[in-house]
């Protein structure tokens, strides 16, 4: 399997579209060798713009843009594409619906050794609570080098979320992204796993684990989280009864949170959740944090067994 870090897809899919539309235009917080923003810039210097450490002051400037016809993307960090501008986002971006496209790098945990001051665990539920935003986290290379295109051609501002380490690339090169159309990966009658971003490669790891016990795991990619693909996971948990969400965020505001709003309102059913448990991150290699936070395969098929048992 190859192994490709989602960041270099964004940077992949944004030099694309320079070349196809010239309203494009590429915002960076000092950090474009970060979220792989170089080859933009080396080949339409005209339409980047390099603002420096003053994320605020870049949101502002492409609400701006927007009111000339362009198409703004810009890029840092997710903790300082969120937290650290939240206002102007909310003020400038959100609440006038303007054409912004959020581009987030280094999300959750898995950005590692850079610690809890750099990493985000809430920025979806941020996110996903401001009207007129499309969230969305994607699973590998493909995928967000996919979303990065489609969301072009999405008018409204859109937070995208993607990480730092190399992870397997496993979806269809040069796919159609659909923006709230979760992807069913495999079929089963058992338990449901619906998950997002790093960690639906955990889940479909975590299904071969449970087939060797001989429980069906129906695993889907949910890699837009609003708006949400309701009836992806309302027909599938009307046949297993029962399901697991897996995110690389927090519990609180994340996934699994707007899964459980939707099955309280459509249809009940057991729900365990795996995630990031109202605490901060630490320093450590993407998989000490992922393994001491309980978001692997393991902690999926241990979530698996537990809500199995409560159907």
């Amino acid at each position: 399997m190859e192994m490709k870090d989602t960041r270099s897809g964004f940077g992949a899919g944004l030099t694309e579209l320079g070349k196809k539309n010239k309203d494009i235009v590429a915002l960076c917080a000092d950090l474009t060798g970060s979220l792989k923003m170089n080859d933009f810039k080396n080949n339409h210097p005209d339409r980047f713009f390099q603002i420096g450490i003053a994320e605020a002051n870049m949101i502002g400037i492409a609400a701006g843009m927007t009111i000339g016809g362009k198409i703004p993307f810009t890029g840092t960090f997710a903790n300082f594409s969120t937290s650290r501008v939240y206002d102007q986002i909310r003020q400038s971006v959100a609440y006038s619906n303007k054409n912004v496209k959020i581009c987030a790098s280094h999300a959750g945990l898995t950005l590692g050794e850079d610690g809890a001051t750099h990493q985000v665990l809430e920025d979806i539920g941020m996110m996903k609570m401001l009207p007129h935003m499309t969230v969305i986290n994607t699973c590998d290379y493909n995928q967000t080098k996919a979303a990065t295109i489609a969301i072009a051609d999405h008018f409204g501002p859109v937070y995208l979320r993607f990480g730092r380490p190399k992870v397997p690339n496993f979806t269809l090169e040069n796919q159609k992204f659909e923006i709230g159309k979760g992807i069913k990966i495999n079929e089963g009658k058992d338990v449901t796993i619906v998950s997002t971003g790093h960690l639906v490669w955990e889940a479909i790891e975590a299904s071969k684990a449970l087939e060797k016990i001989d429980i069906s795991a129906e695993v889907i990619n949910i890699h837009t989280i609003k708006p949400l693909d309701k009836n992806i996971i309302i027909n599938s948990v009307s046949k297993t009864k029962c399901i697991v969400t897996a995110e690389e965020h927090m519990l609180n505001g994340g996934l699994g949170d707007s899964v459980a709003q939707l099955l309280s309102r459509e249809m009940p059913a057991p729900l365990e959740m795996v995630g990031v448990n109202d605490t901060f991150g630490e320093s450590g290699t993407p998989r000490q944090l992922m393994e001491k936070y309980g978001l692997t395969s393991i902690d999926i098929v241990k979530a698996s067994k537990k809500v199995l048992s409560r159907k």
